[in-house]
């Protein structure tokens, strides 16, 4: 694999964009979720029982312990961690120096710290990947406070490769489970003629997605079980065009369902970890950058490593046909396509095939690791390369265990694989899995709805006589409101409604307490539902009465003539979802005890110190705010201020001399495209460019004749070192980085 300089930079930027994202979404709806007012109030998730700061750490991982220490309230100090940590991401995602492990590592434990007392509002599968993903950050991230620490960075490969290595897993296991769920629409290809319209929050493309002939969903579908199960094991190939090429499958795949509906920050954070798949040379095809190819291209082992290719791809290809029998239809312009295995033949193929993709991962792995060592085994002054080793073989033993304990999670798919993983990893495994570092995964196991979406709608009343429906912002409710658009944001209580409406109410706890909210008209609570109150239909005095019935919707169709209905959706009563309550109504009250949903302790009294109070200002100046509108504000914001700041630096560095030309010394044939024309990367805030391979006798002498901007024109001139030296010198890289973003600051 080529360098990975740029993709691990693009990473990290993306990283610091989705925990902005994650941070900022989770905020807005703390004090209905989480407050002393909310659904589930956080506070009785911490119980001091006496026990020693430490002790309740270890029980419960979360920075909210620490609340009453500073004087503040659960809801408070869950809302300042919040602040902060979008705070810092958002600063990050704007200077690169604040990428750094240190930061990473304190943007994970704050989102630990929320999702430990989030409950099931935070239970979802994009929360873990988020630690997981957010973890692995901290060991791909450099030490940028640490100059010694810098001094090598021959060990980036081998962490990357994890990320490499839990998209694996993540894609394997998503198309693994559509089938061994046996689910009838997945093995029957029908999934997708149900899913568009009974998916948790479509978007207005899925209307017109659902539309489309059964045919075209049946082979969406086969495309489906191609790009999850077969592609992902081209992640861990060493031939680059075959990552390449599942690189794009996972694109498209990942693009479609953003395209069709909101999942909040999963689906970029899936394309962030696709990242992993790339190199320095194909960012530069990206930006139009000439790269020169490695010159061992011609040789004859890289075209055996092209028919390689090609005979992969013959063979998806192939395997696809076969398994499916696809047959087109000319005629009628169609695909037919049928699952022509059984259950029990995939069993047997999944038992073939588990054990091995470890071995694959191990042998990929092995090989990163193996590279890794050699480039330090290059790097030339012995206090270089010591330390170079030192920091692999810290990073590698970290690489090894955390492949290691993700093996127990991910052999989760097939019983007798997971019965023969090692007992000293499964005890490792057991030690680490409340810091969610692993985890398992597995969506869309099954299909829902396939009968009619269920949906739950709420009616309010007065006198018990006239009934209003109680419209939620984004869930469908109103027969003729479009389906909104709100990725990256979650609004987390529409999404449980979704899952209350496939089972009872006992199975959702959570809905007794928002009955009983509605019904003391508590502000908090009602913004959950319309972020602009007045436009919730009891917002001038809370309902007497409360119910809640089930429909099924289906999304309306085009009409004979081919033009479009009127509404998006159609509906079918069913039954009664929640009986009629009241304030002080017997059922609502043994309900709340029965769920443990009573207030049991009075909140904590909110200081009048500074933090709390500022807390409550920054409160006060969101309210009322549409959260896909502060999101996307952001996030423009952030790029825009990425952009301005690489154009600034590009600009300065045209229009400003170097010395560089004027020593002869210093010129060379440029060869490698690691330090060329690197300042038009920082426009894509990939940060500053770095200077490789150079010795540490002229970089002090550089530092002494000119500034950090010389430097960085410097740097075009000066390439031809690396491939004399072949050494990669971090700490001439990162110093001089340091001092270019602050001469342009």
């Amino acid at each position: 694999m080529g360098y990975i300089i740029l993709p691990r930079r693009l990473f990290l930027w993306c990283m610091a964009l989705i925990y902005m994202v994650a941070f900022v979404s989770l905020y807005l709806q703390i004090p209905g979720l989480y407050g002393n007012d909310g659904l589930l109030p956080a506070r009785w998730q911490l119980r001091y029982s006496g026990k020693a700061l430490w002790e309740q750490l270890l029980s419960s991982p979360t920075l909210l312990w620490l609340a009453p220490r500073l004087g503040l309230d659960t809801q408070t100090a869950m809302e300042l961690l919040c602040l902060l940590g979008a705070a810092l991401s958002l600063a990050a995602t704007v200077l690169e120096s604040l990428r750094d492990s240190l930061v990473f590592l304190f943007l994970w434990i704050i989102y630990l710290s929320m999702y430990q007392v989030g409950q099931v509002f935070l239970y979802f599968q994009w929360d873990s990947l988020l630690l997981e993903t957010g973890f692995l950050c901290v060991l791909i991230a450099p030490v940028t406070s640490l100059r010694g620490w810098r001094a090598g960075r021959e060990h980036d490969s081998v962490t990357f490769w994890l990320v490499r290595w839990l998209l694996f897993r993540l894609m394997f296991a998503s198309g693994v489970v559509k089938l061994t769920s046996r689910c009838p629409t997945w093995w029957g290809l029908t999934a997708l003629t149900y899913h568009y319209e009974t998916q948790c929050i479509p978007t207005p493309l899925a209307w017109f997605a659902h539309q489309l002939p059964v045919w075209w969903h049946k082979l969406s579908v086969v495309a489906t079980f191609a790009i999850e199960i077969a592609a992902p094991f081209l992640f861990l190939s060493p031939l680059r065009r075959l990552r390449l090429g599942a690189f794009y499958m996972q694109v498209l795949l990942q693009v479609l369902i953003i395209l069709s509906g909101n999942y909040n920050f999963f689906n970029l954070l899936t394309l962030t970890m696709c990242l992993s798949l790339l190199d320095d040379e194909h960012i530069y095809f990206w930006l139009r950058k000439k790269y020169t190819p490695n010159p061992n291209q011609g040789s004859s082992l890289w075209w055996a490593g092209f028919v390689v290719e090609i005979a992969v791809w013959a063979l998806i290809g192939f395997g696809t046909v076969t398994w499916f029998d696809l047959q087109i239809n000319w005629d009628e312009g169609t695909v037919s396509s049928r699952t022509v295995f059984t259950f029990h033949q995939f069993n047997q193929f999944l038992k073939t095939v588990t054990f091995p993709s470890v071995w694959l991962g191990a042998l990929s792995l092995t090989w990163e690791l193996v590279s890794a060592m050699f480039r330090c085994a290059c790097v030339e002054g012995f206090f270089k390369r010591f330390l170079g080793t030192v920091q692999w073989t810290v990073f590698g033993a970290a690489a090894i265990s955390m492949f290691a304990i993700s093996l127990v999670p991910f052999t989760f798919i097939e019983y007798d694989s997971n019965a023969s993983v090692w007992p000293g990893v499964r005890q490792g495994y057991d030690a680490v899995s409340r810091y969610q570092l692993v985890n398992s995964y597995g969506l869309f196991r099954r299909m829902t709805g396939v009968g009619g979406r269920p949906e739950v709608v709420i009616e309010g009343s007065m006198d018990k006589v006239t009934w209003t429906e109680i419209e939620f912002m984004y869930k469908p409710g109103n027969l003729s409101a479009p389906p909104s658009v709100i990725t990256p944001h979650q609004p987390r209580l529409d999404w449980q409604m979704w899952f209350a409406a496939l089972g009872t109410h006992a199975h959702s706890p959570w809905f007794t307490s928002l009955m009983y909210r509605l019904l003391q008209g508590k502000t908090d609570v009602i913004e959950l539902i319309q972020s602009d109150v007045s436009q919730y239909p009891f917002h001038q005095q809370p309902p007497m009465y409360l119910r809640a019935h089930r429909y099924k919707y289906w999304f309306t169709k085009t009409l004979a003539d081919g033009s479009y209905p009127q509404r998006w959706w159609r509906r079918v009563y069913i039954e009664e979802f929640y009986p009629t309550v009241y304030l002080g109504d017997t059922f609502l009250e043994s309900m709340l005890s029965q769920h443990g949903l009573k207030d049991k302790s009075l909140p904590r009294h909110v200081s009048e110190a500074a933090v709390p109070q500022v807390v409550k200002w920054v409160r006060s100046q969101v309210r009322g705010v549409s959260a896909p509108l502060l999101l996307w504000s952001l996030l423009f914001c952030s790029v825009t201020l990425c952009l301005l700041r690489g154009l600034q630096l590009e600009i300065t560095l045209k229009t400003k001399p170097t010395a560089a030309k004027a020593e002869p010394k210093h010129t060379a044939t440029p060869h490698h495209p690691d330090a060329k024309e690197a300042n038009s990367n920082d426009k894509y805030g990939l940060g500053q460019r770095q200077e490789e391979g150079r010795e540490e006798e002229e970089e002090e002498q550089q530092e002494e004749e000119v500034d950090a901007q010389e430097d960085e024109r410097r740097g075009e001139d000066e390439e031809s070192e690396r491939e004399e030296n072949d050494v990669r010198d971090e700490v001439e890289e990162e110093e001089d980085g340091e001092e270019e973003e602050g001469s342009v600051d």
